[in-house]
């Protein structure tokens, strides 16, 4: 099937294109079961989507319009075959929101100034969107409404605190659900709802903010997209952080010439935050324990330390006595509490370096690590339209994307690096530092750095710091 999924893209492409694909490369899994390849030719480089829902790629092809038209940056649609479940959409490059944050080091105000300029984009993606918008083509459902929300709470209930153990009362926390969706619906719900508005859904892209993955979108709340960008556990954005954007969005909102009331806003703010923090739990335990994929279950102790900080600072928004008893639970849960220092206990620090300067030191006193020699494969740098760039631009991603050698020495370093960290998880170890040298720093190893923190961040719940020691000189 994979054989006919690639075949299949390829010759959209060509259709499309009128060029010979030269190359289609997948890219890592997420979230969701839908595939995605890297389709390059001579001239053209796009993505190809594989997806089985066809309600769901129906959605996406008409939001994805409708975005556009309505000015904002979402990638453009260029081919789609309907029967066979593909299509083809613009590349829109590598780097993430998350990515980008990873690469910051937690630099506190570069991480504020590329949130301030996602949020600056919010109002024209929550509101104007509406103007002409069709809510009936959304999927599953067109709003954000009663049964929308009881879905989420279902699985939160029988996707994470079933497989936790954690023990309620059936009849009480179904009480508490309804009281609590009730609350909710008394929030105006006349807008444009991005439903999975985090992190690996915003693209940097020639430093601009892109949104993808949007086909879940449907009328609903202003509050609940806020809330999954702030409070989405894989960034762990500090506390100050979050209240600044929070009153900065507030203020872009009143600055804006949009009907917005802040009293109300806040009123129901807090409630969308723990909906939302629930619907990401019920996703980590699908993923981690019911389908045994340990990349979600990193994610799980943020989450709840997330839920400790909102109840020990805000109030739920209603009476829910059986909810609050259940959220206890899952702080205190003895299997969170051990995933801990599974997660925390490994960090692998990667590092590009120029063989001139020497090769980087290992300051945990561990002795050093992997390194691997980039020098005999080509290099972009001897290449004029390069020269200026680093292996952080797309550019010369997508050259060295192309080049068998590279993809060979990262298959090798990729099986010799995985073959450690697995041994380095069983015994407990706490650091891993793995190094890519070549003659300047600044392109072949820089590409190998960002390449192995990409698929180790995808396949293992560990911590990995990135670091290009020459560049940032």
């Amino acid at each position: 099937m994979k054989a006919d999924i690639t075949l299949w893209i390829i010759q959209l492409f060509e259709r499309w294109s009128g060029e010979k694909a030269v190359e289609i490369n997948p890219l890592p899994e997420s979230g969701s079961y839908r595939r995605y390849y890297r389709i390059l030719s001579e001239n053209k480089c796009v993505l190809g989507a594989f997806n089985t829902d066809l309600k769901e790629n129906d959605a996406f092809f008409y939001l994805a319009n409708h975005l556009r038209k309505t000015g904002n940056l979402v990638p453009e649609v260029y081919a789609v075959d309907i029967e066979k479940g593909i299509y083809l959409i613009e590349d829109l490059g590598n780097i993430t929101l998350l990515d980008y944050i990873q690469q910051m080091h937690n630099n506190s105000a570069e991480i504020i100034t590329v949130y301030k300029k996602v949020i600056d984009a919010m109002p024209g993606l929550q509101v104007n969107t509406t103007k002409g918008l069709d809510f009936s083509r959304c999927y599953p459902r067109p709003e954000f409404e009663y049964q929308s929300m009881h879905w989420d709470l279902n699985y939160f209930k029988y996707c994470f605190l079933k497989p936790l153990k954690i023990s309620f009362d059936e009849q009480e926390l179904e009480d508490d659900f309804i009281a609590f969706i009730q609350f909710l619906l008394e929030a105006k719900r006349e807008y444009f709802m991005f439903r999975d508005f985090q992190s690996r859904n915003i693209m940097i892209h020639n430093n601009q903010i892109y949104f993808i993955d949007f086909q879940g979108g449907r009328k609903g709340p202003l509050q609940y997209d806020l809330a999954s960008l702030l409070f989405e556990a894989k960034t762990n954005l500090p506390v100050t952080i979050k209240h600044e954007l929070l009153n900065y969005y507030i203020d872009i909102f009143e600055r804006s010439g949009h009907s917005f009331n802040s009293d109300e806003f806040l009123k129901y703010y807090y409630g969308f935050v723990y909906i939302r923090l629930m619907q990401a739990m019920g996703a980590y335990g699908f993923r981690g324990y019911i389908e045994r994929k340990p990349l979600f279950l990193q994610s799980v102790p943020l989450a709840a330390s997330t839920l400790e900080w909102l109840l020990n600072n805000t109030a739920l928004p209603v009476d829910l006595p059986a909810l609050r008893k259940v959220f206890e639970k899952i702080i205190l849960s003895k299997e969170i509490r051990e995933f801990i220092p599974v997660h925390e206990a490994l960090t692998i620090t990667i590092n590009s370096f120029s063989y001139m300067s020497g090769i980087p030191s290992d300051n945990t006193g561990h002795g050093g690590g992997f390194v691997f020699d980039c020098r005999a494969l080509t290099n972009p740098g001897r290449i004029d339209e390069f020269k200026e760039l680093t292996g952080n631009d797309e550019a010369v991603i997508r050259f060295l994307d192309t080049k068998e050698d590279m993809k060979e020495f990262l298959g090798h370093t990729i099986s010799l690096v995985e073959q450690s960290i697995r041994v380095y998880m069983q015994r407990g170890f706490n650091s891993l530092m793995v190094n890519f040298g070549c003659t300047g720093g600044r392109h072949r190893s820089v590409y190998a750095a960002n390449k192995l923190s990409e698929y180790i961040n995808n396949h293992f719940p560990v911590r990995v710091i990135v670091n290009h020691r020459e560049l940032e000189k």
